[in-house]
């Protein structure tokens, strides 16, 4: 082998001062979003969107995500519960965030704001899938810091033991671990890293942005098929999703691989309809 299998101590929290604390999860978030929104500055400055328009941008997606994420984990994985007890939808700080209601955030935030700036739908998330993919690999981090969303069981060389009873060891006792898991966490980082790259590239250096939908359908292709597939060897976040031949996290990908199918369907007939091939610029 390889590794031997990867024992991770690493402690959710960074500093703690007094009742404050900065945890590793909330700092990713951060960068993920600061880096996010860097991209969109540049490639809204290349679109020659007013820099005041353009700024509004971040706080859209913010608010949308935080949202989105929250009320998806309360609608999808646990509903039964926040109907009896809605107002512990708004208790954020006790975990519970779901990246596919995140995504329904995004969306419906970025369909406002294409409306402010006056620019199709689609138009906006061909110029936006990048910074969403960088986001969602900062969060995956994230997920790893916190113990959490881990795959099955496995003998793979790159194996992660994670602490299983997070908040007791934080508070002194010993650390209890997992069988050695997929770190699905690493996993979906790096295909989120490998979509910012494709997407960056597809919009900076070929013609690609000229037909709309063809960015963000392979966005939509290349982060929520390989979701589709990792989650086959990822842990069910809900007892309700053992008994199901597909889980949650897969159900709410189908829908997103269909629309991305039929956006790449739709730019590349516009590219046949108008003699043109995906090709490398100059500028």
């Amino acid at each position: 082998m390889l590794l031997e299998f990867i024992r991770w101590t690493v402690s959710p929290d960074i500093i703690s001062v007094g009742p404050l604390t900065l945890r590793w999860y909330g700092l990713l978030w951060a960068v993920g979003f600061m880096v996010g929104y860097y991209v969109v500055m540049k490639v809204y400055n290349r679109e020659g969107i007013h820099q005041e328009q353009s700024a509004d941008i971040l706080m859209y997606m913010l608010v949308g995500t935080i949202i989105g994420a929250r009320l998806g984990h309360c609608f999808f994985y646990d509903f039964a519960f926040y109907s009896a007890h809605p107002a512990e939808i708004l208790y954020v700080w006790k975990g519970g965030l779901s990246s596919h209601g995140g995504a329904c955030g995004i969306l419906i935030a970025l369909w406002l704001f294409s409306k402010k700036i006056q620019k199709s739908f689609i138009w906006t998330m061909d110029r936006i899938v990048m910074s969403v993919a960088i986001c969602g690999a900062c969060i995956r981090l994230g997920n790893l810091m916190n113990h959490e969303i881990y795959g099955h069981a496995t003998d793979v060389p790159w194996a992660f033991e994670f602490i299983t009873n997070m908040h007791l060891w934080q508070l002194g006792s010993e650390p209890v671990f997992s069988a050695p898991s997929h770190p699905t966490q690493i996993y979906e980082a790096l295909y989120c890293i490998i979509t910012f790259a494709v997407t960056m590239f597809l919009y900076w250096r070929t013609n690609a942005r000229k037909f709309e939908g063809f960015i963000f359908g392979v966005f939509l292709e290349m982060v929520f098929m390989t979701r589709f597939l990792i989650e086959f060897i990822k842990n069910n976040q809900e007892e309700f999703e053992e008994n199901m031949f597909i889980n949650m996290g897969q159900i709410l990908s189908l829908p997103l691989i269909i629309w991305g199918v039929y956006l790449l369907y739709k730019s590349i007939s516009q590219m046949k309809k108008e003699g043109e091939t995906l090709r490398l610029t100059k500028e």
